[in-house]
C-alpha cells in the first residue's frame, strides 16, 4: 500500500485541505513516503479519493470529546516500576489525589497497573487489578467524570475496569498479547489504542532494527487496524500509536516523529506518548526522567502542529497551557475559549 505525508502548515494559511478536519493544521501538498519516491512533493488535489479522504476527513468524537483540537491524556501509573514515577502513586491514598490533580487539566485519563518500560517483566492479572480497578471505582464514587482510558494488553484486566468505570482501552500490544481482547473490546463497543511495539517490554529495546522505520509502523498499524475490524471494532472506535520507543533506537524515534503527519493516512485519530522517555534525555541532556518536562513539551508542541489528536503526558497542566497557546497562534483565539 502506498502512503503520503502530509507537509502540514498552520492553520491560519487559508490553502489546502484541514488535517482530519482539525482547524489549526492544514496541508496543501504531500509527499509520498516509500522510498524510491520520497523527496517528491505533490498538490493534495492529486492525492487518490481515498487517501485524501482519509488524511482531510473529521475523526469521529473519542468518549464524547471531539477530535478537531489536540487532547490532553494524563499518565497515572500506580506500579511500582514504571520508568518515570515508579512508586509514586502505587497505594490507593496516592493514586486518588493525584489522579484529582491530573483530572484539573486534562481531558483522558490514562491508568496503568502494570509497567511496560524497557526490560520489564508481565504483571499478573489479578495483581494489575488489584492495583487498577480500586482506584476507578473511587473516582466515579467521587463524581469525577473525566473520561478514563485503561492502559493494558489484558482482556480480563480491560473487562474488570470497564465495569468499573472506565471508558476505552489502550493496549500496547494492538491486541496481540491476549487472544480475548480483540472480541472483548468488540462486544464492549468502547474506543481502543493499538500502539506499535517491536516485541514485548522485556526484549524490546535489546536489538530493534528496520529497513525503513516510518513505511513498516505504517504497514504494521495498518494490519493490526484490519485485525481488530475483522473482530467488529469499527475504524471509527481506533486510535493509532506509534510506539514511541517501544522497541525504536533513537534515529527510529526522530524519524517517526519527522513523519508523524503520515499516520493520518490510516483514517483514525492519531495518539502520541513519548512524555519524558530516554531519547528526550539524551538529546536535552537530562539523565533523569522527572527533569524532562521541557524537553516533553517541545515534542508535544510538534506533535500537536503535526495533528495528533491525542497527546498523552505526565506533566498535564503544563502541556494544557502550552497546546492552549499553540492553538491560539494557529487556530485564533476566542475570549470564549478562556
Amino acid at each position: 500500500m502506498s502512503w503520503f505525508r502530509p507537509i502540514v502548515t498552520a492553520g491560519t494559511d487559508p490553502v489546502g485541505l484541514p488535517l482530519a478536519g482539525q482547524a489549526h493544521a492544514r496541508f496543501a501538498s504531500v509527499e509520498p513516503i516509500r522510498a524510491e519516491h520520497r523527496g517528491h512533493v505533490m498538490p493534495s488535489e492529486a492525492l487518490p479519493e481515498t487517501h485524501q479522504a482519509r488524511l482531510s476527513t473529521v475523526r469521529s468524537d473519542i468518549c464524547g470529546l471531539s477530535m478537531d483540537r489536540p487532547r490532553v491524556m494524563a499518565i497515572l501509573n500506580v506500579t511500582p516500576d514504571s520508568f518515570s514515577d515508579g512508586g509514586d502513586h502505587s497505594g490507593l491514598d496516592a493514586a486518588v489525589i493525584q489522579a484529582r490533580r491530573l483530572a484539573e487539566s486534562a481531558d483522558i485519563l490514562d491508568i496503568g497497573g502494570e509497567s511496560t518500560r524497557p526490560g520489564a517483566e508481565e504483571v499478573p492479572v489479578d495483581e494489575e487489578i488489584r492495583r487498577t480497578v480500586p482506584v476507578i471505582e473511587t473516582l466515579r464514587a467521587a463524581g469525577i467524570s473525566l473520561p478514563i482510558s485503561i492502559d493494558t494488553r489484558k482482556a480480563a484486566v480491560a473487562r474488570a475496569a470497564l465495569a468499573a468505570g472506565a471508558d476505552m482501552v489502550n493496549d500496547v500490544s494492538a491486541l496481540g498479547f491476549d487472544p480475548e481482547m480483540a472480541p472483548f473490546v468488540a462486544e464492549s463497543g468502547v474506543p481502543v489504542c493499538l500502539m506499535h511495539a517491536s516485541g514485548t517490554p522485556d526484549v524490546m529495546q535489546q536489538d530493534p532494527r528496520y529497513a525503513d522505520v516510518l513505511v513498516e509502523v505504517l504497514e504494521a498499524l495498518e494490519a493490526r487496524v484490519e485485525v481488530a475490524e475483522r473482530a467488529g471494532i469499527e475504524r471509527s472506535r481506533i486510535i493509532v500509536d506509534p510506539g514511541i520507543g517501544f522497541g525504536k533506537r533513537l534515529p527510529h524515534n526522530l524519524t517517526l516523529l519527522r513523519g508523524l503527519s503520515a499516520f493520518h493516512d490510516l483514517g483514525c485519530p492519531v495518539l502520541l506518548g513519548a512524555s519524558r522517555k530516554r531519547f528526550i534525555g539524551t538529546i536535552g541532556g537530562a539523565e533523569d526522567a522527572k527533569t524532562r518536562m521541557p524537553g516533553s513539551l517541545a515534542v508535544a508542541l510538534m506533535a500537536a502542529a503535526q495533528g495528533a489528536q491525542i497527546i498523552r503526558v505526565h506533566d498535564s497542566a503544563e502541556t494544557a497551557q502550552a497546546l492552549r497557546l499553540h492553538l491560539a497562534m494557529t487556530a485564533g483565539y476566542e475570549e470564549k475559549d478562556a
